[in-house]
């Protein structure tokens, strides 16, 4: 989904509209999986879908962010057997995927998520406020449950024709750039804050000058996709604009795609550390909290770690990131709690109703 210099009201109902239709896929799929079970079963292939139905031991979900399809689909398919072999049990693991803070808002309204595992601390924490978490839910898991982390780089296209090098480029009028939009992308408001403290920092703490600075760059936005993939596939597929800001792993999987893109390290970013949780009040429901503990700490072990690593994230493993350290290119990063006193602190400011994301994207 793509905004265009839209008014503030516009743009609420379009988030609002696709908020409301993603919910009602969620049901549908619920319903038509229902009506496909009972027209197969009357049609005569009872047998089959008993036999369907017998070898499976039961369903578990991982509601994740969007650039995380290739790293779960690997890690869903090796726990898989790694939870057969310990426990005798054939789940289905299943997956969904999509920009951070709406996902987080389908598991508030209804979606059975076993776990999540989304973009930024923010996000579980809301479903905590919800009741389907515990709200201590960070002290669970080791490194405050974030098994993995990333940063912010910029995707260019090839030889770099427009001479991209840091932020500052991308406030010069001749740039367009392609980025996921902050109300419903984790990885966007990853993104708004690097660029925002880079500003702050350029400015020796000018608040006016950095609100400035930031207010250029989206107006240079030609497309502010609704998740990271879908920024990804606005700027490769459809070849809009001269910069992706990105996630580095989406960016490292694109360039190991296509020689056709090259990555640009800015001079600053932020340190990103996507956060994972047992949605409690589901587990409990269906009796799944021990696989669900288990699914977490398999991405704490050995092998979770390289395959998050061999998916371009940066593994908290250190003998396993020595490994891959030639994949990952060495930047100055600064964290959200040390520049920005937290999430909740930044989502307040920057990215709640009326927050400076609000008053920088007004047309």
């Amino acid at each position: 989904m793509e905004f265009l210099y839209v008014s503030r009201y516009t743009y609420w109902r379009c988030v609002l509209a696709e908020e409301d239709v993603m919910m009602k896929w969620w049901k549908a799929v619920s319903v038509a999986l229902a009506i496909v079970t009972g027209l197969f079963t009357g049609c005569g292939d009872e047998k089959a879908v008993q036999e369907k139905e017998a070898a499976v031991d039961g369903f578990f979900m991982n509601v994740s962010y969007d650039p995380t399809r290739e790293l779960y689909a690997e890690f869903n398919k090796t726990f898989t057997g790694e939870w057969k072999k310990a426990s005798g049990q054939n789940i289905e693991f299943r997956q969904s995927n999509g920009g951070s803070g709406r996902q987080a808002r389908l598991v508030i309204g209804g979606a059975e998520a076993d776990v999540v595992t989304l973009a930024l601390a923010y996000d579980v924490d809301e479903i905590a406020k919800a009741g389907l978490i515990e709200k201590n839910w960070r002290d669970k898991f080791p490194d405050h449950s974030a098994p993995y982390t990333s940063t912010i780089v910029f995707l260019v296209r090839r030889d770099n024709p427009k001479h991209i090098h840091d932020w500052d480029d991308l406030v010069r009028d001749d740039v367009k750039i392609v980025a996921p939009n902050p109300k419903t992308s984790g990885g966007a408001r990853w993104n708004y804050l690097a660029a925002w403290e880079y500003a702050r920092e350029k400015y020796n703490g000018d608040e006016g000058k950095t609100r400035e600075f930031v207010r250029k760059l989206f107006q240079n936005v030609v497309a502010l996709d609704s998740g990271a993939r879908g920024a990804t596939n606005s700027f490769v597929k459809y070849g809009q604009g001269d910069v992706l800001i990105a996630w580095e792993n989406e960016a490292l999987i694109t360039m190991n795609d296509s020689s056709d893109y090259e990555i640009v390290v800015p001079s600053l970013s932020i340190l990103a550390e996507p956060s994972v949780a047992i949605v409690d009040k589901v587990v409990d429901r269906k009796g799944t909290r021990k696989v669900a503990e288990a699914y977490i700490n398999y991405l704490y072990s050995p092998a979770g770690q390289e395959i998050a690593a061999r998916n371009f994230y940066r593994p908290r493993d250190k003998a396993i990131f020595a490994k891959y350290k030639q994949q990952f290119p060495e930047l100055k990063l600064f964290t959200v709690d040390e520049k920005f006193g937290g999430w909740e602190k930044a989502q307040k400011e920057h990215f709640g109703d009326g927050g400076t994301f609000d008053q920088v994207f007004k047309k």
